[in-house]
């Protein structure tokens, strides 16, 4: 047996694991009726200040609550607990991702139920977080205009397992010459059909359709629940 051999195997076995584990979490979420909303993106998009935005935008409507994933630091954490949520960081040292069971050891001592959405930050790579599913209702995926218009073209699996794809730092698009009809072109390619925002967490432009999205995937989680037999 090669080291390749043994390599694919292990990571194989992994995955595996990590599904059981997100399918459970699924179930668990679906049964509180928390809608769980996932971030991934590569370092330096903007998707800590989207997501405190967000929070900020949410907190007075919803019992809203997130978990940060991070190598080193409880920076993002201590950013985000300026929105006044509970905030969790999770810190995963050498592992360049979350994985189901992170989330499930995290939520260890929330009560669930006492929520309506829950935001997961993923650790900033757009490779590694494409393969794990944490049992979340929609990922979502951001690139900055700052990165390029090729980006989806360069990391088409995290579009390909995300739900809807998000631009973000609208505010410096034309500082950048950032090209919109190119980047939603490559989405597309890689996407056909993919939902596309443009946002701008410092000016607010596009935070709304964000919100209204939210909100529907909010309606449509609580349709689907079978409703109680008395």
């Amino acid at each position: 047996m090669s080291g390749q051999t043994r390599l694919v195997e292990v990571r194989t076995k992994i995955l595996k694991q990590n599904d059981v584990v997100a399918r459970a979490l699924r179930q668990e979420f679906q049964q509180a009726g928390v809608t769980v909303i996932s971030l991934v993106s590569s370092p330096g998009t903007g998707k800590t200040a989207f997501l405190e935005v967000t929070l900020r935008s949410l907190r007075d409507r919803f019992r809203v609550a997130a978990l940060v994933g991070d190598l080193a630091t409880d920076n993002d954490a201590c950013r985000l607990a300026r929105a006044a949520v509970p905030i969790k960081q999770i810190i995963t040292g050498t592992v360049c991702h979350l994985e189901a069971e992170m989330i499930h050891a995290a939520l260890a001592d929330w009560k669930l139920a006492e929520l309506d959405f829950l935001f997961i930050e993923n650790v900033g790579n757009l490779v590694c977080p494409a393969s794990y599913d944490l049992g979340e209702d929609l990922r979502a995926v951001l690139f900055s205009v700052t990165e390029g218009e090729d980006k989806p073209l360069k990391y088409p699996t995290i579009f390909n397992t995300a739900d809807i794809a998000i631009i973000t730092k609208m505010d410096l698009a034309e500082a950048v010459e950032f090209n919109h009809d190119s980047a939603r072109a490559n989405i597309h390619a890689v996407r056909p059909g993919m939902q596309i925002l443009e946002v701008s967490a410092k000016t607010g432009n596009g935070m709304n359709d964000w919100l209204e999205l939210l909100n529907l995937r909010r309606e449509q989680a609580i349709d689907s629940l079978e409703p109680v037999q008395i």
